[in-house]
């Protein structure tokens, strides 16, 4: 299942600084606005340290971890909606990205000059991304709004339900509110919703970067960056990415650590806003364990069993027979599969078993040959 979160902000916030700290692509990082002219993209693995304690017992050829796809999109700037700066281009990049990583500048630095001139304002810099994204979307809901209603006045069912959503989208745009605002119950308004591709109703994290002075507390910027997020109920954190990016150049995870440490860290930044970008859209991993493999397996939050098992393979979900669940904490306890089940611990599920983050799985199922 892969997932894909954009990275966007203002020229010269520290986006391709953090985008280096994620990826082993490395984005030219420069004081200048449009030094990223192509987006680009990194897979990342979302940290997991059950996979490591899983792979101790069952000594497996390799551990696969769940991954990300990370795309570093070229600053944005005031008028981008209406093609300034090639920002029609990389708003076409937001588009195809699942989530938004929405980097805020919070620091000081004589040597950045932010873009003509003025005092660092995150809640400025926040409102010219939001702004850039809305008009962007308006552009897109109009255009519909002039094709659903000829189809609408025909007496057409569907296209007086898609006028219920543009409508409903079009007038919190013009609020200045971003589409992810507006809910629908209705089932099919929400696939309506869904198939528009809206650039605000992506879900969006929040990354204050800071300097490194600020990297545990945070600072008066990024307080101001936590109330704005909070006040929309989205997701928000601190992180000090040029630290970051000294932190990730460190060879041995025991000079890692002790950098953080001195930091009064207990994880990386990065590691952490990894882990959040993984959950922003509501994804956990099962897991499978044997001797060729450890691996991590992406699955939406409240999925059953066969969905689960069509992850793996189609012919899984299509034969599904059960579901052989192990607890991650009762596979550390006993050490094995077979202890485990020696122990009753081992639970068979049946087509209704909602799969949790972490469970240890093992599908059985028959295709049968026609």
């Amino acid at each position: 299942m892969a997932l894909k979160c954009g990275i966007v902000g203002l020229p010269n916030v520290g986006k391709s600084t953090l985008f280096n700290c994620l990826s082993s692509a490395k984005a030219q990082a420069a004081n200048f606005p449009f030094c990223t002219i192509e987006p680009n993209l990194g897979v990342i693995t979302v940290p997991d340290e059950r996979l490591n304690k899983l792979a101790e017992i069952v000594h497996p050829g390799q551990i696969v971890p769940a991954t990300c796809e990370i795309v570093d999109i070229a600053g944005l700037v005031k008028g981008a909606s209406k093609g300034e700066g090639l920002g029609n281009k990389f708003l076409g990049n937001i588009r195809e990205c699942d989530a938004i990583i929405h980097v805020i500048r919070c620091f000081d630095d004589d040597n950045i000059i932010r873009e003509g001139g003025a005092p660092i304002d995150p809640e400025e810099d926040k409102s010219i991304i939001d702004t850039e994204l809305q008009l962007k979307d308006l552009e897109t809901i109009d255009a519909q709004l002039k094709k659903q209603e000829k189809i609408a006045n025909s007496g057409d069912k569907e296209a007086k339900e898609a006028l219920e959503v543009l409508n409903a989208y079009k007038k919190a745009l013009e609020q200045g509110k971003n589409a992810r605002t507006v809910a629908f119950d209705d089932k099919e308004l929400q696939k309506i919703a869904h198939d528009l591709f809206l650039l605000t109703t992506k879900p969006v994290l929040y990354v204050a970067n800071v300097d490194e002075s600020a990297a545990k507390d945070g600072n008066a910027y990024s307080k101001k960056v936590e109330e704005m997020a909070a006040a929309e109920g989205a997701e928000c954190m601190t992180i000090a990415a040029k630290t970051e990016e000294d932190i990730a150049a460190l060879d041995t995870y025991e000079d890692k650590k002790m950098f953080l440490d001195e930091l009064g860290l207990k994880e990386s930044g990065v590691d952490r806003l990894i882990k959040k970008a993984y959950h922003l859209l509501n994804l956990q991993t099962f897991i499978t364990a044997g001797p060729m493999e450890v691996k991590a397996w992406t699955f939406h939050k409240g999925w059953k069993a066969p969905q689960c098992a069509g992850v793996i393979h189609t012919d899984f979900e299509k034969g599904f027979i059960r579901a052989e669940v192990i607890k991650y904490e009762d596979y550390i306890k006993y050490g094995s599969e077979t202890a485990v089940r020696d122990a009753g611990k081992m639970g068979v599920e049946g087509k209704d078993y909602v799969v949790q983050d972490g469970d240890i799985m093992h599908f059985r199922f028959n295709v049968s040959k026609n």
